[in-house]
Formats: structure tokens, sequence, C-alpha cells
């Protein structure tokens, strides 16, 4: 069965088998089930299984029957999916198998260990999630655009590897490729690291007043999302990239150190350079940051518009945006602590900044630059 025989779905022909209905795997399957993809599912939990089937993200596995799955997604906690792994390569000699989870070169050695071929396994890691958990969450489009890591063996097969990647294509996201290694690495620093410092400054409001938790503004709300993730997901994460991590915070600690040296005397010659100076490479890292669509970073002009905290006012401030002319590149959204407006954070570019001020003024709307 070739892997780019198309008759217009997608990629894949499937049959798909995967195996755990958590987030990630009742969307993979709600993807593949929206290209028309037939999607066979398992998880040791059978309600997690039922929810799954029932919000049409597949079938139960015990419905394949005798047939044989061109591809099986281990959509499996990080601590047991090596040895889900084996389990899929041994039941489905034909199959093509692959795991999404966050790390890979632990998964990876344990693979070895077992001394099993491994020339029909991809390691993958699709870049998506929420805050949210369970197949409940589920959503069909949620690896739309999102990246989606290959990492291959160095014994993986040209077949594998294509099945691999038609998997990612098929639900729209963005394929790159790396070894195990390096994707363990970048990870540790673009989305293990920042769950760790949002969890770390989130535990200190836990015995805050809520009278001070009132001033609290969209800064704090944007370095805190990420705190209401899963606890057990994250310790099997952290635990399997620990070392990669370890590095990374030492470097953390050295420039915490630096930065309490500093304020406990502020006053001191060279102070104030320091903190300076500390604040400007935060600028120049986050100015490092792919902008929209992935391409070079871009500075963008900011305005807020207040808006009345009632129906239909922000889709009306959208659909006037649109006829004015202007693209949005950014919104975000606030609302005044103890007034009943919304706050309309929008940005543009810098060349569209006074034109969409002057126009929303004219148009009566409240313009904060």
């Amino acid at each position: 069965m070739s892997a780019f025989r198309n008759h217009g779905r997608g990629h894949l022909d499937g049959p798909v088998v995967v195996l755990g209905t958590g987030l990630l795997g009742a969307s993979i399957g709600l993807g593949l089930r929206g290209r028309g993809i037939p999607v066979y599912l398992s998880d040791p939990s059978p309600t997690n299984q039922a929810v799954a089937v029932d919000i049409g993200a597949g079938r139960p596995l015990a419905d394949l029957g005798a047939a044989q799955p061109q591809l099986v997604v281990v959509a499996a906690p990080p601590d047991v999916t090596a040895a889900v792994v084996t389990g899929a390569l041994r039941d489905y000699p034909a199959a093509t198998v692959v795991d999404i989870a966050s790390v890979k070169a632990d998964i990876l050695a344990q693979l070895r260990a077992t001394g099993d071929d491994l020339s029909r396994y991809v390691g993958t890691h699709p870049m998506a999630g929420r805050e949210k958990s369970g197949p409940v969450a589920a959503r069909g489009e949620l690896f739309t655009s999102m990246p989606w890591v290959l990492c291959p063996t160095d014994v993986s097969t040209d077949a594998a590897l294509t099945v691999a990647r038609s998997l990612a294509t098929d639900l729209g996201a963005v394929v790159s490729q790396f070894s195990a290694d390096e994707h363990d690495e970048a990870v540790a620093l673009v989305s293990h690291l920042p769950q760790v410092m949002s969890s770390l400054l989130a535990s200190r409001l836990q015995g805050t007043p809520l009278h001070a938790l009132s001033l609290a503004g969209n800064g704090l709300r944007d370095v805190t999302r990420i705190a209401a993730s899963d606890p057990t997901l994250w310790v099997q994460i952290l635990g399997g990239n620990a070392a990669k991590m370890v590095e990374i915070l030492y470097g953390v600690r050295e420039d915490l150190n630096r930065l309490i040296g500093t304020l406990e005397d502020p006053a001191a010659p060279g102070a104030r350079l320091d903190l300076a100076q500390l604040i400007s490479e935060g600028n120049a890292g986050q100015a490092r940051i792919p902008g929209k669509h992935g391409g070079p970073p871009q500075a963008y002009s900011w305005l807020t518009v207040l808006v009345d905290d009632t129906p239909g006012q922000i889709a009306r401030l959208l659909t006037e945006i649109g006829e004015i002319g202007v693209n949005l590149e950014d919104l975000r959204l606030d609302h005044s602590s103890g007034q009943n407006v919304g706050m309309v954070e929008l940005s543009v570019l810098p060349n569209k900044h006074d034109h969409l001020i002057e126009a929303l003024n004219d148009r009566g709307w409240r313009v904060l630059q």
C-alpha cells in the first residue's frame, strides 16, 4: 500500500490505529476521520476510549478484526511509551509505528535496549496542546499550522519516514526533522523551561491576599497561563528530559544569583547598569522568537480600544477594522478592574497604526495609545 496514494483525502490511506485516547490521541483521531481516513482506538481506560468513540475520533480497536493497519500511533504517557511501541511493533508487523511523546532520547534508548528491529519506528512530537486534558478536550484542528517534529532513528526506513510525515501533513502541521538529542535540547528550552518558570511563579501566588491579586493584569496572566497544566504528565516529561533541563537551569540559577546580588544593594556603583543589561538581554532574546507565519521577527505597533462589556461589541469592532482595511497581526483581551468595560489590545504594522487610530476615532471608538 503506497503511503502517497491519494483519494482526495490526504496522504494516508489507513487504517490507522491510535493507542491512547487522551487529548492528543483523540485529536489525531478526529483530524484523520475528518479526512475520511479510518481510525481505530484503544485505551487502558474504557471510559476514555468510550468518550473518544462517542465524539467521533474513531471506532473501537476490536472492530478492526484481522485487517492490518498502515500506521500505529502510540499516544501513551511518556513513562510507558517505549513499552507500548515495542508491543505495537510486534503486534502489527507490517505497520509503521510512531509515538507522539514530548521526549525522545530516553524513549529511543529504552527501545534500543530491547534489541527489536526499529526500522518501522519513527519518533515524533506534535508541538500542540491545551491546558485541558482528556478526550473531551480533543479538537480535530488542534495540529493545524503547529510544528510537528520527526525524529527518525538511524535505521528508520524511507517508507516509515514517509508515513510519519504523511500523518503530520494530513493533520495540517508544519513538519521539521531533528535527531532525538537535538529535539530534547530544543524543547527543554522552548517548552519545558517555560512550564517550569510559569509553575514556579504561579506557586508564589498561593498565599497572596485576594485584594493584591485583584491588581493582576495581562502580564501575570500571560506568564502563568501554562501553570494550569497536568502535574502527572509534567512529572514524566521533566523526568525524561532531566539532563537537558538541568543544564539550562544552571544558567537560570546564575542569572537569578546575579539579579539577587544586584538588588541586595541597588544603589551600589554599576547596579543600575547591571539591571538595565539584564532587561536588555531579555529584549534581545525575545526579539529572536520567529514572527508571524514563522518569518523573521518584526516590530508591531499596539493600540488599545475600550469596548462596553456587552454582547457583540468585539465582533462589531473587528468587523469595522476589516471595513477600514487594516490587517490585525495580534489581538489580546483584558478587562478593566471595577469597571464594566473591556480592553482590546490590537497589534498592527507600524505604517497602519495612525491610520487605524484616526479611523476608529471617527467611528466613535475610544482608543488609547
